[in-house]
């Protein structure tokens, strides 16, 4: 089976790993896990989980567009929160809802949400991962 690995344009270019794999065949997508980095690698919402939500979600948009799909292909989401507590859910939803609302979409697949003690860097305060298949 033939895999083609894509750091598509918008994403930063990272060295150990790239943003995207597509396996032909069935066409899965794996999206690597996406945090609140703008193109150029810059964290976006230092200290704002709803901020660092949104950002993470509209990479994964990104990365989804860059081989051809969108949150209309997702079959699963993995999303990692720093220190999770419950009373986080308000802010981790406005975040959804502003990534929504710029991407003209209600992103619904299946998701998994999981506490962590700490992500790549201290500033990291999600991570959202996703598999999507495309036609």
């Amino acid at each position: 089976m033939a895999i083609t690995l894509v750091n598509p344009d918008g994403l930063p270019a990272i060295d150990v790993y790239r943003q995207v794999s597509v396996a032909s065949g069935s066409k899965l997508v794996f999206v690597a896990g996406q945090v609140a980095w703008d193109a150029e690698g810059n964290t976006v919402g230092a200290g704002d989980l709803a901020a660092q939500v949104e950002q993470c979600y509209l990479n994964v948009a990104t990365a989804l567009a860059g081989v051809g799909g969108s949150f209309d292909d997702l079959v699963k989401l993995n999303v990692h929160v720093v220190d999770w507590t419950p009373d986080k859910m308000p802010l981790l939803l406005e975040g959804i809802s502003r990534a929504a609302a710029k991407l003209g979409t209600t992103p619904v697949p299946p998701a998994t949400l999981l506490g962590v003690a700490a992500l790549d860097v201290p500033e990291h305060m999600v991570e959202v991962e996703a598999t999507a298949v495309l036609d």
